[in-house]
């Protein structure tokens, strides 16, 4: 592989507007989120058995979908970093792994909320709750392996190779309530759930996306000006006055 592309070398990719359309994307993803939430808990029915807990899942599915996107733009993106060695797919990749960290962490959390009513305890070793959480600790340690790392081509290189053996996990996750014998319901989706709850269930996952969407990109973004003002500071020293 050649050697990682410093993005002072990448002028023309650089954000070339402030900004303020980002911003503009957040606010719609923030409203469309919103005005979802509200539509699929105003007009769906209480479930028969969980009661109006089962709305509980158009916050829990759509994250853990997203979750899933995001860390399949970390195996993406660390692929091509690994073949063309642009510190771009690194940034990405990183920033990617950073939301659906945040996202797995969500999914985790709404799901142990509905477990203790459910199952009656907060936590049980099913296999779906086991590979999620492997899934989590997995992109908690690439994000600690990031922070530790100081040579920025090595880093790089680390944790495209972790990123993509965490990806790896993700099919695992997703059919373990296939495989294995488990608590977890099967799978949420448009055709396995009660038609009351399928417009609420999609507009939900539509609205998470595009909040995935506006994260991954001002995460991006960000970590790209901050290499680059770390480039111009070292070429500054290198130099001299």
């Amino acid at each position: 592989m050649s050697h990682a592309v410093p993005l002072e070398r990448d002028r023309a990719s650089l954000p070339a507007t402030n900004g303020r359309w980002l911003d503009w994307f957040g606010v719609i993803a923030v409203v469309a989120l919103i005005a979802s939430q509200v539509n699929g808990v105003l007009t769906s029915p209480p479930d028969r058995d969980m009661g109006h807990l089962q709305k509980i899942m158009y916050v829990h599915v759509p994250s853990a979908w997203n979750a899933f996107i995001a860390f399949f733009v970390v195996a993406i993106a660390s692929l091509l970093y690994l073949w063309k060695g642009q510190e771009k797919h690194d940034l990405l990749a990183a920033s990617a792994a950073e939301v659906g960290t945040l996202f797995t962490g969500l999914t985790l959390a709404l799901g142990s909320i509905w477990g203790r009513p459910t199952w009656g305890v907060w936590w049980t070793w099913d296999p779906r709750l086991t590979s999620t959480a492997v899934l989590f600790l997995t992109f908690v340690g690439y994000l600690a392996l990031r922070s530790f790392v100081d040579d920025s081509e090595r880093r790089a290189q680390w944790s495209a190779a972790v990123g993509l053996l965490g990806a790896l996990n993700v099919p695992i996750v997703y059919m373990s309530v296939k495989w294995w014998r488990t608590l977890h319901q099967m799978q949420s989706n448009p055709s396995t759930v009660d038609p009351e709850y399928v417009i609420g269930l999609r507009t939900n996952g539509i609205a998470v996306l595009l909040l995935l969407i506006y994260f991954i990109m001002k995460r991006y973004r960000a970590a790209r000006m901050e290499r680059l003002a770390e480039h111009l500071v070292e070429r500054a020293a290198l130099e001299g006055p």
